[in-house]
């Protein structure tokens, strides 16, 4: 084999575009991270196959043993029993009564049940599907342009991988294994980033339909007026004060210091199955379906995981964390534009490759690059996992786009969905470089709460 073959050079480039032409390939994406590590890992290792086995055997363990993953399919079963017990359509009648009749209102109504939502079930599937089976007929119904409910529901609904209790928080925390990244500290610095997010949304469309009202009309003053003042305040109290509570109990128990997310996600397991019994819900068929979907859903992540510690072991195992960080730190490039490189590669890995798939590739070879670039950890984490965010959106392979897709009424197009997320993916941009200005907003919190 000539020399320049196995330069870690040559290796890094050819192991990313085998990746990335395996991917387009369709092939499931776990089975390709694993497959690519294998065979550049045997080209590394001069075919020994035993030892390559060792190591893969060895990370194994090691992620079967971590303690923090546990909380994953707690948050998946809370995540499955909430959205089975139906709480989000309460919430949203009562939104759409209370903001119905301001301009833009229905639209508002569906951010405000995402963010609430967000904050305690975490998949986007089940959030852009119930709010596109829910809200979409209501909102066109109401004269709302095709393009801005699209828009409204798909960005709205991906605030779940944000917001704490997050599942890719989780994944983070417990790929890297620092104090400073800690699945606690995770979840209190994206508390405000995901405000922040749902805060724009909300003042865009707020906005965007003062200016010109026949994009989100109100509801007509007869409907509004059937309730009184009381009524609209009880609705809106008894349907978000069982989320509220729920949320309470899972992020005031880890920021309080009382419990660890591990714990605080069977706590949430728990208050999930609570709620979805005082809804009349819970039986043996929801039991069945939400434990069958948790097994389903933890599996998949598991084995991306696993898949995914193949790919970075080999990778910095042959030089290729070295050969970024070279690139990046000996180019002359000032620490800002360096930044701006590695996430301009997260944003445009998005447009093609699943969420977790960029996270465990990228995250092993980006964070020592941003440590020695004397970035704060968190911070950089946290700006990692917005613009994680985005992969659900930008086209072509968003998925909260074909999950929309999936329930549109008939009359929708991907065009119509396309052009309603743009200005929603120029937010999450603009969130990304409010919280390059003002970094406070990502580590304030955890500094309150957990020192440093």
């Amino acid at each position: 084999m000539p020399e320049f073959l196995t330069t870690p050079e040559f290796l890094t480039v050819a192991m990313f575009a085998t990746l990335i032409f395996a991917i387009l390939l369709g092939h499931p994406l776990a089975y390709t991270l694993a497959a690519v590590a294998t065979l550049f890992g045997l080209i590394d290792y001069g075919f020994d196959v035993v030892g390559l086995f060792d190591l893969f055997a060895n990370n194994t363990w090691g992620l079967m043993n971590n303690y923090t993953l546990v909380a994953i399919p707690l948050f998946i079963m809370m995540a499955q029993l909430l959205d089975r017990s139906k709480v989000s359509d309460k919430l949203f009648e009562a939104l759409y009564v209370v903001l119905g009749s301001v301009k833009g209102g229905l639209g508002l109504a569906v951010v405000v049940v995402c963010t609430v939502f967000a904050a305690t079930t975490g998949i986007i599937g089940a959030s852009v599907v119930a709010m596109g089976l829910l809200a979409t007929p209501a909102l066109l119904k109401k004269g709302y342009q095709k393009e801005l409910t699209s828009g409204i529901i798909c960005a709205s609904g991906t605030l779940g991988i944000l917001i704490p209790p997050s599942i890719m928080m989780v994944i983070y925390g417990g790929l890297t294994g620092m104090k400073e990244t800690s699945v606690g500290n995770l979840f209190a610095g994206a508390i405000f980033p995901g405000i922040l997010l749902a805060g724009m949304y909300f003042l865009y469309i707020f906005i965007r339909c003062n200016i010109n009202p026949d994009l989100g009309p109100p509801i007509t003053k007869e409907e509004s007026s059937q309730y009184t003042t009381a009524q609209k305040l009880t609705m809106t109290a008894t349907s978000l004060v069982p989320p509220l509570g729920l949320i309470l109990a899972v992020m005031g128990t880890i920021l309080a210091g009382i419990a660890t997310p591990t714990e605080a996600a069977a706590l949430g397991a728990g208050g999930a199955a609570i709620l979805a019994f005082f809804n009349k819900k819970l039986n043996w068929q929801v039991i069945k379906e939400s434990s069958w979907s948790t097994l389903q859903t933890t599996s998949m992540v598991m084995m991306l995981f696993i898949g995914g510690k193949f790919f970075s072991t080999v990778f910095l195992s042959m030089g290729g964390g070295d050969v970024v960080a070279e690139l990046l730190l000996d180019s002359g490039l000032n620490r800002w534009t360096s930044l701006f490189f590695m996430m301009a590669i997260v944003f445009f890995m998005g447009m093609f490759i699943d969420w977790a798939a960029i996270l465990l590739v990228t995250v092993p070879i980006f964070l020592p690059i941003a440590s020695d670039l004397e970035f704060n950890l968190l911070w950089f984490s946290l700006l990692m996992c917005v613009n994680l965010q985005t992969s659900f959106l930008t086209p072509p392979f968003g998925y909260a786009l074909f999950y929309f897709k999936g329930v549109a009424p008939e009359g929708y197009t991907m065009m119509h969905i396309y052009k309603g997320i743009i200005p929603f993916v120029l937010l999450q941009v603009l969130g990304l470089i409010v919280l390059c200005v003002f970094p406070e907003l990502v580590t304030w919190l955890p500094a309150y709460f957990f020192g440093g």
